[in-house]
């Protein structure tokens, strides 16, 4: 990094390999010191070090270009993998509990993948399946076969279409997709919004090919909310809180159920113990709340666990 220069929250995001939602909030909280050109955020590059530096629950590995967790952090760590910002407060919480935590910047399949792989702890999903209509566990079913694990819920949140104030193209329904006047950004593969995407493509008769924009891909809920408010396309799909964040408007389409994925043995004994505790104590419950748009009606139960 320059000595003198400062980054966008954009920049910033891609360089900690976080979301954009996970820089707002540390510039809210305090912990990423900030200051406002125009409309805009600038984080200087010797604040931005300080942060890294100093920061305990992240990845040693967060500007590393994604080479993955060497032998020696991964040890005694409790990796979570996943994109949401109740994942970096439920780090935090874990911290709080006496373990050292990573995160990993994953979509819900790939963290599924990783998992099966032995490269994570404890990892979020919401995957729609379009056959049974039920989020998770037909996923996590097939990918983590042979494996002894539980599920549990993190959060609910809708999910739904970005567009521009006032809906000027009506989209209200996944045909409107097809539409000709209609441009599409897509979030990347792998992601639980892409596969709701083509699940419901696949439910309706879709082809990418009748969809424009369809190959046009962002990484994180922010980004595609941002695209659809710049004009760069007509919507996208996303959670209600990215929504508030920037000048677009919000279709729920859909409830998803955000659930946790953690292995049982007997080396997650006692943390499976404090995940379950610290899922259903009030003051992590609080701190979801604060944050807006997800209902903790499910928080910390128990959705299946095998033998």
């Amino acid at each position: 990094m320059k000595e003198h220069r400062s980054y966008t929250t954009e920049e910033t995001a891609q360089l900690l390999r976080v979301s954009k939602l996970t820089v707002y909030d540390l510039i809210k909280k305090g912990q990423l010191p900030a200051y406002r050109v125009g409309r805009q955020n600038r984080i200087d590059a010797n604040d931005l070090e300080k942060y890294i530096s100093n920061s305990k629950s992240t990845s040693l590995d967060l500007l590393e270009k994604g080479e993955g967790f060497s032998a020696i952090q991964l040890a005694d760590k409790v990796i979570i993998s996943g994109q949401d910002i109740t994942l970096d407060i439920l780090a935090s919480s874990i911290e709080e509990k006496g373990f050292k935590s990573l995160r990993d910047y994953n979509g819900s399949l790939n963290s599924l993948i990783s998992m099966y792989n032995g490269k994570c702890t404890i990892v979020s999903s919401h995957l729609f399946d379009g056959d049974t209509k039920e989020y998770n566990l037909p996923f996590i079913k097939r990918i983590l076969t042979g494996h002894s694990y539980m599920v549990i819920n993190l959060v609910s949140r809708s999910a739904g279409f970005f567009v521009k104030p006032g809906n000027p193209k009506n989209i209200k329904t996944w045909k409107d997709l097809s539409k000709i006047n209609v441009t599409l950004i897509n979030r990347e593969k792998g992601s639980g919004a892409r596969v709701l995407v083509d699940e419901q493509m696949r439910i309706h008769n879709l082809s990418p090919k009748e969809i424009k924009g369809y190959e046009h891909e962002e990484k994180n809920h922010l980004s595609i909310a941002t695209a659809v408010a710049q004009g760069l396309a007509d919507v996208g799909v996303g959670i209600e809180k990215a929504s508030k964040m920037v000048d677009v408007d919000f279709i729920p389409l859909i409830k998803e159920q955000y659930d946790l994925v953690i292995m049982k043995s007997e080396e997650n004994r006692h943390l499976i113990k404090s995940l379950l505790t610290i899922l259903n104590s009030t003051d992590f419950k609080n701190k979801i709340q604060a944050i807006e748009g997800y209902d903790i009606s499910k928080t910390g139960s128990i959705v299946f666990e095998t033998d």
